[in-house]
């Protein structure tokens, strides 16, 4: 009795079309064989075991409902059939490598992050560190603002930023950097003239270096309205650049961050004011598990744990 080979096409016993079975990953064991020309090639080029690829191969025939090979002794010799279908096999597998390059760049961090924070901690500390996070991540890109004006994490003008007071409302996530340390600071001539006024204690004869009005509610300058009981400062500035470069030039004393102050090369006469600041990393929380905005936090909270003792005035 003449047996006859259903068409691939042809509905099995269940209903279903033979090809809801197929394997869509057994078209490349057919094109390594077809390449290759006999099982062991095909198992070599693959790296699979001579069973298997000859097992695969059974089940994509089965799967098509078509012959793809004659095997020979000498081989597997491709079918009319077979030979209708490589172009459509190598589709595929162009397919697959496209599909995995895709997967790979979604795996890439690309793409802006903005960044708001203070000038005094992005010169000196963030801009320098950010040859290594572009090093790991080539497609990334960083938009620093350091404006004086409100950066607002709500209306997105920036991705994530780093304040010295604690947001106390808002979609937000936070974490905690570290401290930023304050003391008292002037340059070592006028550190030296001071030495011989009978009572320094008191800075009645200090001159000091304090903020303009705009910046009244600082700490520091909130410690200096409390220290100088309302004498008004010699220079007032609206930068921590310009006190220091006051307090360099020996025009008086400043409340500087510990870090910048010893940077500059000023003597600290009071280390403890009472004014220290916590240093908050501010996320807003859509964008908290965002992967580009990720990768830019955990190197900030890397490289604040890093600087913290310096930071904070303890080295």
């Amino acid at each position: 009795m003449k047996t006859t080979r259903k068409n691939r096409n042809q509905p099995s016993d269940n209903g279903k079309p033979l090809t809801s079975g197929l394997n869509w990953d057994d078209a490349r064991i057919f094109l390594a064989i077809a390449r290759a020309g006999t099982l062991s090639a095909a198992a070599n080029m693959l790296g699979l075991g001579i069973a298997t690829v000859s097992r695969r191969i059974e089940r994509l025939e089965a799967a098509l409902g078509v012959i793809l090979f004659s095997r020979h002794q000498s081989g597997y010799q491709v079918t009319d059939e077979g030979a209708a279908l490589i172009a459509k096999a190598e589709a595929l597998e162009q397919a697959g490598k496209s599909f995995g390059s895709a997967a790979e760049g979604l795996g890439q961090v690309m793409g802006c992050v903005r960044l708001a924070t203070a000038e005094n901690l992005a010169n000196p500390l963030i801009i320098p560190s950010l040859g290594t996070l572009f090093a790991s991540h080539p497609q990334l890109r960083i938009e620093i603002l350091t404006g004086v004006q409100t950066v607002n994490l709500h209306r997105r003008d920036a991705d994530l930023a780093i304040r010295m007071v604690r947001p106390e409302q808002g979609n937000v996530t936070l974490r905690r950097l570290g401290v930023l340390g304050f003391g008292l600071y002037g340059s070592s001539d006028y550190i030296l003239q001071r030495q011989s006024w009978s009572d320094v204690a008191k800075f009645d004869k200090d001159d000091f270096i304090g903020w303009t009005e705009l910046h009244q509610h600082f700490p520091a300058a909130q410690w200096l309205d409390r220290a100088l009981g309302g004498r008004p400062c010699r220079i007032m500035t609206s930068t921590l650049a310009n006190q220091i470069a006051a307090a360099s030039a020996g025009l008086g004393l400043a409340v500087l961050p510990h870090f910048l102050a010893r940077e500059a090369g000023l003597i600290c006469v009071d280390a403890e004011l009472g004014v220290d600041q916590p240093i908050w990393l501010v996320i807003h929380s859509d964008l908290a598990h965002s992967r580009r905005v990720r990768v830019v936090a955990d190197h900030l909270v890397e490289l604040f744990l890093a600087h913290g003792p310096a930071l904070q005035g303890k080295t």
